[in-house]
């Protein structure tokens, strides 16, 4: 008989360690804020979280490369707008060329100034991005990545935007400033048609990137949304329900008082009293 009640004891006593265990748990999770202290807690939502963080990084990651490639794309926007406005003053030039009726001096500074707006393309066609990398890729245009199967160069190569006709655009601006200076009425005829080819390709580019720029905006808020529902599922997961975790406290104290005054009750009968 003593051992049994002994037994009683010990085992009320693990019960009342137990209450006060998961009590102290609820107490944690309502000041941290945090459903689970650790994977223990509950393996299949921690492995869930830990999945939800690798995509969340993903999309921080994909997100930053949206905002780099929308600020090259308006870079080169704005290049390739320079470079409209300059063949179009080419485009003057030669017409005025074309004529017949200049004088040498006057197509030798003709021929001057296209040779210096060829220079300037080949400039804006060298410029470097923030990163210090070449906006126009010498190459292959860049690739990048903005989502888990989206991925495109957002900004064409300098061969794809400065080159046309198998010539590039600078190339084309100095062979008319030679056809010019000669009087080479032939070569100012080819020139001025290949001025105009040049001014149609220039602005299929911008137009390009002015896809580009759309197809970027449409996929940046796509992740922004996504992004929001990944957060919200994560909360609902991790974060502590604070009205409930605050009942369940109050419910987890009653019983725990309840079980600790019933064995205090219990404890205070004698030997002869457990006894009988």
């Amino acid at each position: 008989m003593i051992n049994a009640v002994g037994n009683r004891m010990t085992r009320e006593i693990g019960r009342q360690s137990r209450l006060a265990d998961a009590l102290e748990r609820t107490q944690i999770q309502i000041s941290t804020g945090l459903r689970m202290q650790r994977m223990s807690d509950d393996p299949v939502a921690a492995r869930r979280i830990l999945t939800i963080g690798t995509t969340q990084a993903s999309m921080a990651s994909w997100q930053t490369n949206i905002k780099s490639a929308q600020a090259q794309v308006a870079q080169a926007d704005g290049l390739l707008k320079s470079t409209s406005d300059l063949l179009a003053r080419a485009n003057e030039l030669t017409l005025s060329a074309a004529n017949g009726t200049m004088s040498p001096t006057d197509r030798a500074t003709i021929a001057a100034e296209l040779s210096a707006i060829a220079d300037e393309i080949d400039g804006l066609a060298a410029t470097r991005d923030a990163n210090g990398e070449p906006l126009f890729a010498a190459g292959a245009a860049r690739v990048t990545r903005f989502d888990s199967d989206v991925s495109f160069a957002p900004v064409p190569s300098a061969a794809t935007a400065f080159v046309v006709g198998g010539n590039s655009l600078s190339t084309g601006l100095r062979d008319a400033a030679t056809a010019i200076a000669a009087g080479d009425k032939p070569g100012i005829d080819a020139a001025l048609t290949g001025v105009t080819a040049a001014i149609a390709h220039v602005a299929d580019q911008n137009a390009a990137l002015g896809l580009s720029a759309g197809r970027l905006e449409r996929i940046g808020e796509g992740l922004s949304a996504r992004g929001i529902e990944v957060a919200d599922e994560r909360q609902s997961i991790e974060e502590t329900d604070l009205e409930t975790a605050i009942a369940q406290l109050n419910a987890q104290d009653l019983t725990l008082g309840a079980a600790q005054a019933a064995f205090a009750k219990i404890n205070r009968q004698t030997l002869f009293d457990l006894l009988t």
